[in-house]
């Protein structure tokens, strides 16, 4: 979105952005629509709703996967210009217990098909790449568990 195309956001959507940024700041992931209605004290959801796609057509707000608890602030204005690897603390939050999930899942069953055990040898690579060597290393344990249970 070009300079010259950003359209500043109300009083009421500056209001709402300031505190979904720290809600995240705090929290590591984003507040949902009914906590947001409760702290500025909107009087639906639906209000909240209204304001957040308005941002979102704004360039003021993304929703990375399309769920809950995934809006991230934007700055209109650098937004295009922002290419690099380095990951926040609330990314490396929200991204780690995503890993966690895909993990518990191969976990829950008695034998792990191969498949599922090379996705998770992708999740952990990717955690490397982005040089969250840490978090990778976290999980490389539970990856061994789940490769035993399997019987490899």
């Amino acid at each position: 979105m070009p300079k010259e195309d950003v359209i500043r956001p109300t009083k009421k959507q500056r209001e709402l952005l300031s505190y979904i940024e720290e809600f995240i700041a705090a929290k590591g992931y984003s507040p949902s629509y009914r906590e947001i209605m409760t702290a500025l004290n909107y009087n639906s959801v639906a209000t909240v709703a209204l304001h957040i796609d308005n941002l979102i057509k704004r360039g003021h707000l993304e929703k990375r996967d399309h769920s809950a608890r995934s809006l991230e602030v934007v700055d209109p204005k650098t937004r295009a210009a922002v290419k690099t690897n380095v990951v926040r603390p609330e990314q490396e939050k929200w991204l780690v217990e995503k890993i966690t999930y895909f993990f518990d899942q191969a976990e829950q069953g008695a034998k792990t098909p191969q498949a599922k055990i090379d996705e998770l040898y992708v999740l952990i690579g990717s955690l490397r790449i982005l040089g969250l060597e840490g978090a990778a290393q976290s999980f490389i344990a539970r990856l061994s568990e789940i490769k035993k249970k399997a019987g490899e």
